[in-house]
This record gives C-alpha cells, structure tokens and sequence, in this order.
C-alpha cells in the first residue's frame, strides 16, 4: 500500500505546494512526541498521562471520580480549538488550540498543535484568496459574455434591417444612375460613425437575451442567508456596451469606399467570432481553476485527518476527533461556492458554446489526457534495436567497401545524414526532457500552454526520433549497397534528395496521421518565430528559438543538400560549385545570423509589450553571438592573425555574456546569499552535486568555439567527422539547459501560485458601476 505521504505528493498541485499542509513537517514533529514519550522513565510518563502517580491509588480514585462529576459523567475534553476572528464575520479566521489537561506540560505536543493551527490558519487564507479571484474573474466574464451576446443580437438585427431594406427597393433601381444612387446609401449607411447602438437599444437587446449572469453570484443571498449563484443583466452596464460597440464598428467607419457594402458585416463577425473564442477560453480556465481548487480542498481535509489519526496512535488518545470538527467547520470545507459556481460555469458553456451539447462542452471542460499505450513503448525497443543493428551492418559495409575514402561519397552522404542525425539527438534529448520534467512534476504543459489531449509524451518523442533514425540508417545502407553493386551514382545519389523530400511532405501532411497536431503546431511555432517581431511572443516561441541558435550547422547542411539538389550537383557530380560559389558564401552568414536575430527580435517584442529591461539586455547578448559567429566564418575563409584575434575577442565576449544570462537568468543560479551556496534557496533535485556538474558541464562545452582558432591538421573525413561531434556537443548542452532553465521557469510559478493561465479578454470595460 501506498503511504500517504508519497500520494498526496503524487496528486498535490506543483504550483500551490507552499500552500498544502505541511504534512511532513507534521510528521517529525509527531516522531518527536514517540521519542520524548519513548525516554521518559515509565512511573513519569503515567504521572503525566494519568494525572496521578502509581503509588498513589486514592488519589487515582479521587481524580477520576472529580472528572466524573465536573463533566456530568462524560469523558473530559482533552483539547479545545477556539476562532479567534480578526474582523467578525467574513474576516480572517484565526484558529488557536488550547491544551485543557492532558499533555499540557508536553513541550512536544504544545508544538505539535501550533504548528497544526499555524497550518490550518494557511490552508482556509489560501483557499479564501483563490476562491475571491475566482468569483471577481466570473464576474468579470459575466460582463465579458452578455456583451458579447448584446453585439450578437445588435449585428442581427442590422443584417436584419438591410435585408429587408434591399427587398422593399424598387425595381427601378437596377438602372446604373439609380445603381450608383443606391450603393452610395448602403455605402453610407454602412459606414455612419454617428449612429451606435442606443443605451435603450442595448438595454432592449440584455433583456430581449433573458441571460443570468454569475456576476451577481456572491451578493445574491438566498433565504437561509447562503451566497446563491444567480446571473443578472444588470452587472452589464450601458456606457461599456454602447463603446465597445463603437469601437467593433470603427472598421465600418475606416473601411476603403471600394469594398462590398457587406464588408462592414464581415469585419463585425470576424470580431466578433475572435471574442467569443478568447471568453470560451477563459471560462474554460476558471473552470480547471475551479476544479484545482476543490482537489486542493479534498487533500488538504485529507492530510489533517491522517496526520491526527498518527497523532492519536502515538499519545494513546482520541484527540483527533476535536479538531477534525474544527476543520470541517473551517471556511475551506463548509464553503460551497466553488462547488456552485462550477456547476454555473458548465450550465453556461453547455448553452452559450454549445448549443446545449452537454458532451462536446464536457470535452472542452474537461479534457481527457492521452492513454499511455503499450504499443508505443513496444515500438519504440523495436525500433530502437532496428536502428542499431543496421548502424552496425552500415559501419562495417562501409569500412569494407573503402567508401569513407571514396572520392564524393561523403559529400553525398554528409550533408543529408548528418542533418537527419542531429535532428534526431535533438528529439532525443528533448525525450529525455519529457521524462525529467514529469519525473520532478515541472508542468511543461502548462509553461508552453500544451493541451494536455494532445501533448507529447515522453515515450512519443523517442519514437518518433528512434522511427527517424531507423528510416535514415536504413537509406545509408540501402545508398551503399547499391552503389557498391555498380548502379550508376548519378541515380544512386538520388536517395538521400528523395529521403528529405519525404520527411518534408510528412511534416506537412494534412493527413490525421503520425502526430498531426504536433507537426503542425511545430509549424505554426516556426511561422511565429520567422515573424519576429511583428507577433506576441509566448514562452514556447522564444523557447523553440533557442533551440535552433544550437542548430546552426544542421541549417548549413540543409542549405548544401538543397544546393546540390536544386543545382543538380548530385548527377553532375561538381560539389565545388556550392562551395566556392559567392552566393554560397553570403547565405552561411545569413543562416548563422537567422536564429540569434530572431531571437533578438523576440527580445526587442517582448521589450515593446512589457517594458521590462532586462529583455534589452538579453537582447544585446544575441548581437553579441551574431557578431562572434560572423568573425569564426570569416576567420574561416580568411584565416589571418587579425581575425583570429578578432575571433578570440568576440567570441570571448560573447561566451561570458551567455554564461552570465545561462546561470543568472535562465537558471537563477550563482546567488551568493542563498541557503544553498551558489544556488537557489528552491531546488527540485534532492541532491545538490548534480547543480554544480551542470555549471561546469555547461562552462566547458560553452567553449567548444576554441576549435574553430586551433585548426587542427586533419584529413576530410576526420575534420567532418571532428565538426559532427562539436555539432552533437552544442545539442546535448542545449538539451541539459533546457531542463534547468523550465526548472526556474516552474518555480516561479510556484512562488506567484500560478496554476492557471489568464486569458486576456476581449473587451475594456469603461464603467465600474454595477
């Protein structure tokens, strides 16, 4: 059987941890009362349990015959809890045990049960804290959704109009001066800014829609004086209607005279379809936060029930029984407004985003999570044992074939294979991100907003890198048979083209198949990134970013695959051409520059949106990388003393300024004042060695740049060999950052209890009357 300890840390909410009863606190202090009792000498530890000594057996008598008639010959209450109400009312409770008789002069036990109040006292602050948010954010979106609804009714009504208007014109009209006449009207009907919807006409529409609110929710009282959850029209109020109404028909207004008359209608829906789908995501927010708060209610009730029941085993008293009244009676578990305002949240969604479909709104509501399958971990072993395999029989094929020394082979094979296998590293590493971050319970998916129903498992990542590998190996040695059978290279070579058109056309496969939703939102991550900064920038973008500034040489050999294909080197057999030529030259500087400038993009954005400096300053440290990569690839083609100084110089700068952001910033390690030397005072790792590796492993591979001023003497097949392996490095340290850097993202999370994400509303609100 599972102890209690390790489930409720098993189902505890990471980012409200610090909020949950400090149930292995309790523990130890328990374990002291078992080893203060356990020490006492026995005659003692009756004298105290029992108020009298053995030795005494009149004063045994008389003491309990005193209890008796005090307590009308009921058992004397051993504790007593008392609310000590700061304000009266609804203000904070205070909970305060008092020790009446037995173990009163238990230091132990006295510390016990302040500890038990002090944490009883958090859990019903807590709780209080979210459940106002939540009820202010439900009234929030009650506003949000009746004006929604009240554009809704108005945009019909208008469509209504101007039908009927063009039915009742005259047939007249089809002439071309009474054409023109008529398109001037609508046009200028269209496009009136003077003629909004009314306070009257709004008010007509709220009352027309006959919609409850949740707005008036917890000021609504019902006859047993108990917050009853009823929605109002009247939390809408008429000067917000009437001006977000103006500003949605601001784009009639400021529409070009050479669109349709209907283009205004176009606009409004298009708005108006946009703000219904950011309210049905923010009520399906409230909702998740809602049901986080109900399990934080349940496990909480369930560690003090435990935790006393272990109190009682150890004094040998029934002192649980006390405060478990208490806590029952305590706001986090008599309060039912969670529970109600859930259940208006899902009558709501079912009616207003469903047409009353109960089950497609449960689908929404309550996502379910993908089944881990068997299949895929079987799939995985076998791919896995395919991909060795054949890797072997490739190495030994090609080692006996001479084809490493083989003039063009590898500038075939390289480009293509190398790209593939680093791609395929990176997945793998990412794989063992998946596992790490659910190991150490770092909600990855919500930091990256994933949907749970469709995010990557961990187990999902390696298929797909160990089914990559395989497809690819299996190529390698398909190419080398073939060509080592004597089949002309000019249709040999063509393999490796056809292998990476392949791979494109699956990745963009419209098709319901090898994880579909995952490709195409890599896709529109790609999309977002290539815009900087002319979008928002989400934690997955810049994240995403940071990924390809350590896949720089797997774009360079997606560029000399796509050279020799499109030059037709791979028939001609003239690979110079892409190497030598100028355009070949200028497109390494711009693939170098592409990833750092559109992360520096995405700092300057996020400088825009925030106004947080400190995205300036990370800014400055990818021109400082662009500026390092540009002096190693000049220092390549013209390796003279000035740019190796220059490449020593840059790079330098470049390398310390990054070391500083990767343990400062990103890791928010490196704190001289913390409880942990050098670290965070918060650590997910138990084991604090593996922190101090990590900086020294990322120091060391953050130098790998010193290879590129060495220049070691070696052969063609080394040096590309020597180049994949600096290649490989850079992925496996950005893959060991990347847990370190979602680490200190998760607990942040924690220190602001962020559980939920907000999604902005669509609408401002320009009155604060109700």
């Amino acid at each position: 059987m599972v102890k209690f300890s390790k489930q409720l840390e098993a189902q505890l909410i990471p980012e409200w941890k610090d909020a949950f009863v400090n149930y292995w606190q309790l523990k130890k202090n328990v374990k002291k009362i078992k080893q203060s009792r356990n020490r006492k000498p026995i005659a003692i530890q009756n004298e105290q349990e029992f108020g009298f000594s053995i030795l005494d057996p009149i004063r045994c008598i008389a003491n309990k015959l005193s209890d008796r008639f005090h307590n009308g010959g009921h058992r004397s209450e051993i504790l007593q809890v008392t609310n000590r109400n700061r304000g009266g009312g609804d203000g904070e409770d205070v909970y305060q045990t008092e020790l009446l008789q037995l173990f009163s002069d238990e230091d132990e036990v006295k510390e016990f049960f302040w500890r038990l109040d002090e944490e009883l006292n958090k859990v019903n602050q807590f709780y209080k804290t979210k459940e106002r948010e939540f009820v202010e954010r439900g009234e929030i979106l009650n506003k949000q959704l009746q004006i929604l609804l009240d554009l809704k009714q108005i945009l019909h009504d208008r469509r209504r109009r101007d039908l009927q208007s063009k039915s009742d014109s005259p047939t007249l009209s089809r002439t071309n001066s009474s054409s023109r006449s008529s398109d001037s009207e609508r046009l200028r009907e269209d496009e009136t800014p003077s003629e909004p919807p009314s306070p009257d006409d709004s008010i007509s529409a709220t009352e027309r829609n006959g919609v409850n609110l949740i707005g008036a929710a917890m000021r609504t009282k019902s006859k047993k004086g108990k917050p009853k959850i009823a929605m109002t029209a009247a939390t809408t109020t008429t000067r917000t209607i009437t001006a977000i109404t103006t500003m949605l028909w601001e784009d009639i207004v400021n529409s070009p005279k050479k669109e349709s008359p209907g283009a205004g209608d176009h606009i409004n829906r298009k708005k108006i379809l946009c703000a219904e789908k950011m309210i049905r995501g923010a009520f399906v927010e409230l909702y998740k936060g809602l049901g986080l708060l109900k399990t934080y209610s349940s496990l909480n009730m369930l560690a003090f029930t435990k935790i006393l029941k272990k109190f009682d085993k150890v004094a040998d008293q029934q002192a649980s029984e006390n405060y478990l009244k208490v806590v029952k009676r305590s706001h986090f578990i008599s309060s039912d407004k969670v529970v109600r305002l859930a259940d208006e949240v899902e009558s709501i969604f079912t009616k207003h985003f469903t047409n009353d479909d109960r089950k497609k709104a449960m689908k929404y509501l309550r996502p379910q999570q993908q089944k881990e399958s068997h299949m895929v971990t079987f799939l995985v072993g076998l791919f896995t044992g395919c991909f060795v395999t054949l890797f072997g029989v490739y190495a030994i094929l090609a080692h006996l074939s001479g084809m490493f020394s083989a003039g063009g082979y590898m500038e075939t094979i390289y480009p293509i294979f190398s790209m593939f296998a680093l791609l395929s590293l990176h997945l793998f590493m990412y794989g063992c991100n998946l596992f790490m971050w659910k190991n150490t319970r770092i909600n990855y998916n919500f930091i990256f907003e994933f949907s749970p129903s469709t995010a990557l498992k961990y187990r999902d990542a390696f298929l797909i890198c160990t089914s990559l590998m395989t497809a690819v190996v299996g190529a390698m040695v398909v190419h080398l048979l073939l060509r080592s059978s004597g089949f002309s290279p000019t249709q040999v070579d063509a393999i490796p083209g056809v292998l990476l058109l392949f791979f494109i056309s699956l990745l963009i496969c419209p098709f319901n198949i090898f994880y579909r939703s995952t490709r195409y939102y890599f896709i529109r991550v790609i999309r977002n990134i290539i815009s900087s900064p002319f979008c928002k920038v989400l934690m997955v973008d810049f994240f995403m970013a940071d990924q390809l500034t350590s896949q720089i040489p797997l774009l360079r050999h997606l560029e000399s695959a796509a050279c020799y294909l499109l030059a037709g080197s791979f028939e001609t057999h003239r690979y110079e051409m892409c190497h030598s030529s100028k355009l070949f030259r200028e497109l390494a500087y711009v693939i170098s520059f592409s990833p750092y400038y559109w992360r520096a993009m995405q700092c300057a954005r996020r400088w825009f949106d925030e106004g947080d400096v400190n995205h300036l300053a990370n800014l400055g440290k990818y021109v400082s990388a662009m500026v390092a990569a540009g002096a190693r690839l000049t220092f390549g083609m013209q390796p003279t003393l000035l740019w190796k100084v220059i490449v020593i110089a840059t790079s330098s700068i470049a390398t310390v300024y990054q070391l500083y952001w990767d343990f400062v910033k990103d890791w928010g390690v490196l704190n001289s004042k913390s409880k942990n030397p050098w670290l965070r005072d918060e650590l997910i790792l138990k084991n604090k060695s593996i922190y101090y590796v990590s900086i020294v492993i990322n120091l060391v591979l953050r130098l790998a740049w010193v290879e590129t001023v060495m220049h070691f003497s070696l052969g063609s097949v080394e040096y590309r060999l020597l180049d994949f392996s600096l290649a490989s490095l850079e992925i496996i340290r950005r893959g060991h950052w990347n847990f370190y850097r979602l680490e200190n993202e998760h607990l942040n999370n924690v220190g602001k209890f962020r559980a939920i994400k907000t999604v902005p509303l669509p609408f401002r609100e320009t009155d604060s009357d109700v």
